[in-house]
């Protein structure tokens, strides 16, 4: 079936992964110890069942194969909010890693290398999520990082679309889609990154229209090293370092899914009075936004809560 996506208003090809017969059982069918069972009978495939977990929708999620954070910030949202009528029950995530056997990130030359490293491995991790027959597809890689301005940022996604002829929910769509609903124009980048790194993210920002007033990088060295990023360093970044009345800023953003931001989003926003935009979060609720899951969602920032 196709779907208008809420935020979008495109069109959304969700594959129907529930047809019939679902799910076909070999011959001869239920069985004990070995042999038929008498009287139980067939479980009736022919209607279709959905998946028992994912049965509102089945998200595929790509991540580098470092990455252990975007993941675990996903299914808190979902395993918070599960209301039976309302929340995210039956939301299911299904997640394939990028691999990046060298994921330095001490030099602009490693910087280079590791782009070459994810963006070979892509297609292959695409076509191992579409095993799984996802119905949605979640980009959880901050490609700001690793290609300069919007448009080199959108040809991967472009080919990678009509590769698995799903739709997908992008960093730059959701956070230029978030800053809008706030009317934001002034923004402060928070990074895992370094020097060049946090070039290439505010010019994707200023390609989008937006104001880099200020950026904070914490200058990994390694991917797989960000998640080790302590959360009282990065709400330090924000209350001293961005969100300063000299910068007078609109929004904080965050970049780097693997920076995970959720608690330290809760913990300052209440005080600041201006959104923290998590890219994991906000990528997550553009996910689930155009996929008609409209109801308020706790514990991961006001833009869940109230867009």
């Amino acid at each position: 079936m196709t779907i208008k996506g809420k935020l979008s208003g495109q069109p959304i090809h969700i594959p129907d992964v529930n047809a019939a017969p679902m799910p076909v059982l070999g011959a001869p069918g239920v069985i004990v110890n070995g042999r038929p069972a008498e009287g139980f009978g067939s479980i009736g495939s022919s209607r279709g069942y959905p998946d028992a977990r994912s049965f509102r929708r089945k998200f595929g999620l790509v991540v580098p194969a470092t990455n252990t954070s975007t993941e675990h910030e996903l299914w808190s949202i979902i395993l918070k909010n599960q209301g039976p009528q309302q929340g995210l029950r039956g939301v299911g995530l299904h997640t394939v890693g990028v691999v990046t056997p060298r994921p330095i990130l001490d030099s602009e030359a490693d910087l280079l290398a590791y782009k070459d490293q994810f963006l070979s491995g892509l297609k292959t991790a695409v076509d191992t999520a579409l095993l799984a027959e996802p119905e949605y597809m979640i980009m959880g890689m901050s490609l700001e990082h690793i290609l300069k301005g919007i448009d080199e940022v959108r040809t991967p996604m472009a080919g990678v679309e009509a590769q698995s002829g799903l739709g997908w929910a992008t960093w730059h769509d959701a956070i230029h889609t978030a800053l809008t609903r706030y009317g934001a124009r002034r923004v402060g980048l928070l990074t895992p990154f370094d020097k060049t790194g946090n070039e290439s993210a505010s010019r994707m920002f200023q390609d989008l229209g937006y104001d880099v007033i200020a950026s904070v990088g914490f200058s990994c060295a390694n991917a797989l090293h960000i998640a080790h990023i302590p959360d009282w360093a990065k709400e330090r970044a924000i209350l001293e370092l961005l969100a300063t009345d000299a910068n007078r800023i609109d929004a904080v953003v965050q970049c780097g899914t693997n920076m995970s931001l959720v608690e330290v989003a809760e913990r300052v926003e209440p005080v600041l009075g201006i959104p923290v935009l998590g890219i994991n979060a906000t990528t997550f609720w553009y996910a689930l936004r155009e996929n008609g899951f409209e109801a308020p969602l706790h514990g991961a920032g006001r833009l869940l809560r109230e867009f």
